[in-house]
C-alpha cells in the first residue's frame, strides 16, 4: 500500500473542499430563489428638516393674524361668554373674515421687567408681592423670565416653569442706581424670541421715567410694534402735584401708556403702593379671560408695511355698553 506524504494529503483535502463548494452555493441559490425578496429603501427626510428651523412668527408660516381682545363692562369687569358673532375685525379699514375664534385659557410666556433703581427702595416689598400675586393666576404650562434693571438691564433668570425661582430671586433685590427702562424692555423683547407659547406678555413694574438708556423712545416704540407681545405696565408714580419730580418722571406715565396700548395691553398708574398686588392679580386674570380672533388678511402683499387693526363689538342685548382692548396693528412679513 502506497503511503502518501503530508503534503499530498493536504492537496487532496483542498481539492475535495473545492468540489463541495459549488454544491453548497447551488443549494443556497435555490433556497434563496424560493424566499420572498425584501427591499429596504432609506426614509427620505422631511423638507422641514432640511430647510432649517421653522419661524415662530405664525403670521408668516400660516398667513394667519391672531389678535387677543379683552372685553370689559363700565365697571371694568371682564366680560366672558361672547361668541364670534359679537366681533367684527378690520385691517386698514377693510373688514376681514374671522376664521379663528377662541376664549380658552391658553398657556402664556411672561417676562417680568422689574425696576430696582435707587428710588424703588421703599416700594420693593409691595412690588415683590405684586409679582407673587400675578404668579398665583398662572397655570402649569406657563413659562416666565425675569429682567431686573437700574443703570442697565440684566436677565437674571431665563425662561423657567418654576415661578418660585422668580420670587426667590426677587427676595434678595436691592435698590440702587438710575433707571434704564427702555433698555430693559429691549432686552425683554429679545429674550421673548425664545418663548415656546404663542401667547406672550411682559409685565413692567417701575416707578419712573427713563434716565439711563442707550435706546431712544422712538426705537423702542418701533420695536414694540414689530413684536407680537402684549405689554402691561404698573407705574408707581408720585402725585402729579408733588414737588421735585424730574422731567423723566413726569414723562413716565405717558411713555408707559403709549408702549402698552400699542400692544393691546394696558398701563395702570399707581399712587398707593398697597394697590400693587391687587392690580398685578387683575392683570393675570385679564390675560386668562381674553378672546383670540384670527383671520387671513385679504391684503396678501409681503411688503413689510404696518397694518392697522380695529375691532368692533356687536353689543349683546341686555348688557351695558362694553369696551374692547386689542393690539392696534402689526407689520406685514417681507419676502
Amino acid at each position: 500500500m502506497a503511503v502518501r506524504s503530508p503534503l499530498s494529503r493536504t492537496l487532496l483535502g483542498v481539492a475535495g473542499l473545492l468540489l463541495f463548494l459549488p454544491v453548497v452555493a447551488a443549494e443556497d441559490s435555490r433556497t434563496a430563489s424560493q424566499q420572498p425578496r425584501v427591499t429596504i429603501e432609506p426614509r427620505s427626510r422631511r423638507p422641514t428638516e432640511e430647510s432649517g428651523p421653522r419661524s415662530a412668527n405664525i403670521r408668516v408660516e400660516a398667513n394667519l393674524v391672531l389678535i387677543p381682545v379683552t372685553v370689559t363692562d363700565p365697571l371694568n369687569r371682564f366680560v366672558t361668554g361672547l361668541e364670534k358673532e359679537h366681533f367684527r375685525i378690520f385691517e386698514d379699514k377693510v373688514e376681514q373674515t374671522i376664521t379663528h375664534f377662541a376664549s380658552e385659557d391658553a398657556p402664556l410666556s411672561v417676562g417680568f421687567v422689574f425696576d430696582v433703581s435707587g428710588s424703588m427702595g421703599a416700594k420693593l416689598r409691595k412690588s415683590r408681592e405684586a409679582v407673587a400675586q400675578f404668579l398665583k393666576t398662572a397655570n402649569p404650562e406657563d413659562e416666565f423670565f425675569l429682567v431686573q434693571f437700574s443703570d442697565r438691564p440684566e436677565l437674571v433668570i431665563p425662561f423657567t416653569h418654576e415661578g418660585e425661582e422668580i420670587q426667590n430671586r426677587l427676595t434678595f433685590t436691592q435698590s440702587k442706581g438710575r433707571t434704564a427702562l427702555l433698555d430693559a424692555i429691549y432686552l425683554a423683547l429679545h429674550e421673548m424670541k425664545r418663548a415656546r407659547n404663542p401667547r406672550k406678555a411682559l409685565l413692567v413694574i417701575s416707578d419712573g421715567g427713563d434716565n439711563s438708556s442707550r435706546y431712544t423712545q422712538s426705537e423702542i416704540k418701533k420695536l414694540v410694534r414689530e413684536a407680537d407681545v402684549q405689554i402691561y405696565a404698573i407705574g408707581i408714580f408720585e402725585p402729579i402735584y408733588s414737588r421735585g419730580r424730574t422731567a423723566e418722571e413726569l414723562a413716565g406715565p405717558s411713555l408707559l401708556s403709549e408702549i402698552a396700548e400699542q400692544t393691546g395691553g394696558r398701563h395702570y398708574p399707581v399712587e398707593n403702593v398697597n394697590e400693587l398686588p391687587d392690580i398685578a392679580a387683575k392683570i393675570g386674570i385679564e390675560l386668562r379671560n381674553q378672546y383670540v380672533l384670527g383671520y387671513s388678511p385679504t391684503n396678501r402683499q409681503k411688503d413689510g408695511k404696518y397694518r392697522r387693526v380695529q375691532v368692533k363689538l356687536i353689543q349683546p342685548k341686555g348688557l351695558p355698553p362694553l369696551r374692547a382692548f386689542w393690539r392696534l396693528g402689526y407689520y406685514a412679513p417681507v419676502e
